[in-house]
């Protein structure tokens, strides 16, 4: 590696340092800001529900992976009823 790779690569470790990790409230307002943008004006409706959908199939995915799809523990940590989360889980497929 030369001198000019090595200053390549200090430069991308300090900005990957220096640029704050995106939250998922920064990640659904950019993923809305651009939804938006490509409907070009066109109407839409039921962008709650689209949006929850696209949201909670992979929360519950991920939930139940790191709960080795223990639903108990998997109902405690999202906070949710057992029963609403098999719901959800049927919803989704998941079950």
């Amino acid at each position: 590696m030369n001198a000019m790779d090595n200053k390549v690569v200090k430069n991308a470790a300090l900005t990957q340092q220096t640029t704050p990790p995106q939250t998922l409230r920064d990640n659904v307002h950019q993923s809305m800001t651009s939804y938006f943008k490509q409907l070009d004006g066109q109407p839409v409706t039921d962008v709650y529900q689209m949006v929850l959908s696209e949201i909670e199939a992979p929360l519950f995915e991920s939930v139940m992976r790191y709960t080795k799809d223990n639903q108990t523990k998997a109902s405690e940590l999202l906070g949710l009823n057992r029963g609403t989360l098999r719901k959800k889980l049927k919803q989704y497929g998941l079950l």
